[in-house]
């Protein structure tokens, strides 16, 4: 069977001839030519991954992109003429799998495709188990957050930070521990961005639901044991 792509840009010359090109490579194609439009078709779940332009009438591809990771983990490529580091930063911290300039070459956006595909997005039953702390439950393959009922909107690295700390619930991790596994070895930055992301979390979660999740052990780390009232 055919995997199904969603590709919502407004040039329609360009969406035309993306479009053939991946019909070309057997793959099933719909389009749509606005925010709104494609927010809509990506939310019923009938594609297995999305290309989406940035600069969109109705609604722009980065609300149409935060919106989508509240309810879904279908891949999604960034299709944009904007190449600044911040435009890329802000898109893949939104939960964008990867970013490709205008102009590009076709060869280059279908290779982006078919590493998108590969991973995909994760299958319940499969992998990971949901993991919680008191009313915050954090679901790792859907990579989607709640306290109680109320869905929680993360950055991609306030995400992983809370995946990992959840993993090591009642453990003591200390800063460095979660620059190395988090941020990753190659990290070249201020050293405070744990405490910086730290109280990013904390501003959504224990002081929005008046919880004590996320503790600080004075001059190790950070913790999160059950929660209590604060």
């Amino acid at each position: 069977m055919a995997e199904r792509i969603l590709l919502v840009e407004d040039e329609e010359k360009l969406a035309r001839m993306v479009e053939m090109e991946l019909q070309y490579e057997g793959y099933e194609v719909d389009k749509a030519p606005d925010g709104r439009t494609g927010l809509d078709k990506a939310l019923t779940g009938q594609f297995d991954l999305v290309l989406l332009d940035i600069m969109l009438p109705a609604l722009s591809g980065m609300e149409v992109l935060r919106r989508l990771r509240r309810e879904s983990r279908v891949p999604v490529i960034m299709l944009t003429a904007r190449d600044t580091v911040v435009d890329k930063v802000s898109g893949l911290d939104m939960g964008a799998d990867d970013y490709v300039t205008k102009p590009f070459a076709i060869e280059e956006l279908l290779a982006r495709i078919r590493a998108a595909l590969r991973k995909g997005p994760a299958r319940r039953g499969e992998g990971e188990e949901l993991l919680s702390a008191g009313p915050l439950v954090l679901d790792p393959e859907g990579r989607t957050a709640r306290v109680g009922e109320t869905p929680l909107e993360l950055t991609r690295r306030e995400f992983d930070l809370l995946h990992y700390l959840l993993e090591n619930k009642g453990r003591v991790v200390s800063r460095e521990v979660l620059l190395d596994q988090v941020w990753g070895f190659d990290f070249v930055g201020e050293t405070n961005a744990v405490d910086v992301y730290i109280r990013f979390l904390r501003s959504k979660i224990d002081e929005r639901f008046g919880i004590k999740l996320i503790h600080t052990v004075r001059g190790v780390g950070y913790v999160i044991r059950e929660g209590e009232q604060a």
